[in-house]
């Protein structure tokens, strides 16, 4: 009995080595699988990629309400202190002016004490009405003040989530090749930055992959009344206006980016938009004398 299982143990081991071996695909199946992948398989990396920093932006935007929430703890902490030691000094200080106004009047030779008395209760509610008002002001400024404080808080942690959100879309622009989906990117950015002309210049650039020439030309002007330097948007305009075969309208505007933006001069012979203008002599001087 125990050999018959010991040959079943030997049979069963014997089977599963083989399954495997003709499970395992041969090289030739390999290579044809290779060929027939359509799409990058490093795909998954950038979105892991893209995953970490947004994961990086949460942690940085928790941290950062944890320590303005600290501060603003610390200043009405810090306030309260000062009001306590600020009433502390006013009772000791109500004390001293009725001793001294108490020696004053048996000095003086006020031997009644009914007036004593009546005449200490005035002074004293005078003296406490005008420290009481007074600390009254002083704790409305005080009031308003860390009201202020926390405001320009609450505005700059909104500044710094809208900018950390804007520099993770474009991160998401740069990395992708589809024209549509950085359109749509830039959009996103528009929406918490409106008046980003770096952003409305890059769209008319997308715009003018597609072929979408006056829609360009109109957020180049959208962005050259926000910004009259800027030096790209008279480059989009250029582009746009050389598409369409205005040559003395591109030429204006590409003097006008070179003047603002004279690092583009290198691009001149390889921006494929200008191949209308190969053959224009403006073009060709403006390139020689760059």
């Amino acid at each position: 009995m125990k050999s018959f299982f010991f040959l079943l143990c030997i049979w069963l081991c014997s089977y599963g080595v083989s399954a495997q071996q003709s499970a395992k695909p041969t090289e030739s199946q390999q290579d044809k699988a290779l060929e027939e992948l359509q799409a990058p398989m490093y795909k998954p990396l950038l979105e892991r990629y893209i995953l970490d920093e947004l994961k990086s932006v949460r942690y940085d935007q928790q941290k950062l309400r944890e320590d303005v929430t600290k501060q603003v703890t610390h200043s009405q902490l810090d306030a309260a202190d000062r009001a306590l030691t600020y009433t502390t000094d006013t009772i000791n200080n109500v004390l001293f002016i009725i001793t001294a106004t108490a020696s004053i009047l048996v000095v003086v030779g006020w031997t009644s004490l009914r007036d004593i008395k009546n005449k200490v209760e005035d002074l004293v509610k005078e003296r406490v009405g005008n420290i009481t008002q007074e600390y009254e002001q002083r704790l409305q400024v005080l009031e308003s003040k860390l009201k202020e404080r926390s405001e320009e808080i609450l505005n700059n942690h909104k500044k710094i989530t809208i900018t950390n959100e804007v520099h993770s879309l474009w991160m998401r622009a740069n990395l992708e090749s589809d024209m549509n989906s950085k359109i749509e990117i830039y959009d996103e950015i528009l929406k918490r930055k409106p008046e980003d002309v770096e952003a409305i210049a890059y769209k008319a650039d997308a715009l003018l992959e597609l072929g979408e020439t006056g829609v360009a030309i109109q957020l180049c002007n959208q962005a050259l009344e926000m910004d009259n330097d800027y030096g790209y948007a008279y480059w989009q305009r250029a582009c746009a206006y050389a598409m369409l075969h205005q040559h003395a309208d591109a030429m204006a505007d590409i003097r006008m980016a070179l003047e603002y933006a004279p690092n583009l001069k290198n691009e001149l012979l390889h921006e494929a938009a200008f191949a209308s203008l190969h053959d224009n002599a403006s073009f060709n001087e403006l390139i020689e004398h760059v």
